[in-house]
């Protein structure tokens, strides 16, 4: 993220709230910061949306770097993507940012954006707690992460808890449930008649492969090659 989009985005949070997040917002932080529109064209060229998925970005930032200060060794996996839930949603600034985004991803034009956006954390935080699925789990771990953090989302938005104790028991809930689909997995896998059931849409999934992040910069995880020499 550029120092430009830095100080456009630091400056739009006061307007967000009352704009939205979308030109006007965008138009205003670019008076506040001095900076013409042709300019902020070049770093926003979309407008607001754009800016939405700047702060939602930053917000995977911070939490893959307040992640990355705790000892993540001695719990377990659920207790792991509980915290990163729990980093992500503090790491919002303020709770009506976070709901301005949801309503401008709602819309019919950006929810791809939106879900992409949603996508690319799941993504974010499977790859911090050291997730190696290559095969169709790269896509199944993701995609049930993505509905529990989406659900736990909109529950923190109408929570008001004392320190949002009701989201993260909320959050526990839905992971609980999360397990209980993965322990009858494995159950069915050690029953012989499901094995056998199964053993046709089982072979089907194992031939798709999770994506190669370092190939497709157009998904969520890319990292650019290191320059050589």
């Amino acid at each position: 993220m550029t120092d430009l989009t830095e100080k456009l985005l630091d400056a739009a949070l006061i307007h967000v709230p009352f704009d939205g997040w979308g030109d006007a917002a965008l138009r205003a932080a670019a008076a506040d910061c001095g900076v013409d529109m042709a300019a902020v064209k070049a770093v926003f060229p979309r407008g607001g949306v754009d800016m939405a998925l700047a702060y939602h970005a930053r917000g995977d930032a911070l939490m893959l770097a307040r992640l990355a200060e705790h000892d993540l060794s001695q719990l377990r996996i659920r207790e792991r993507i509980a915290l990163a839930v729990r980093l992500r949603l503090e790491a919002a600034e303020d709770r009506e940012l976070v709901r301005r985004g949801s309503t401008l991803f709602a819309l019919p034009i950006y929810a791809a954006d939106g879900a992409r956006a949603i996508w690319g954390t799941a993504d974010a935080i499977w790859t911090a707690l050291g997730d190696t699925a290559t095969d169709y789990n790269w896509y199944t771990k993701r995609a049930t992460l993505a509905g529990v953090y989406s659900a736990t989302v909109l529950f923190w938005l109408g929570d008001d808890s004392e320190g949002a104790q009701a989201t993260w028991a909320f959050l526990d809930r839905r992971i609980d449930g999360v397990m209980q689909i993965e322990r009858v997995k494995g159950a069915a896998r050690k029953n012989p008649v499901l094995r056998t059931l199964f053993a046709g849409p089982s072979a089907v999934l194992s031939c798709i492969k999770a994506p190669s992040s370092r190939a497709r910069p157009d998904l969520p995880g890319y990292m650019p090659p290191k320059p050589q020499g």
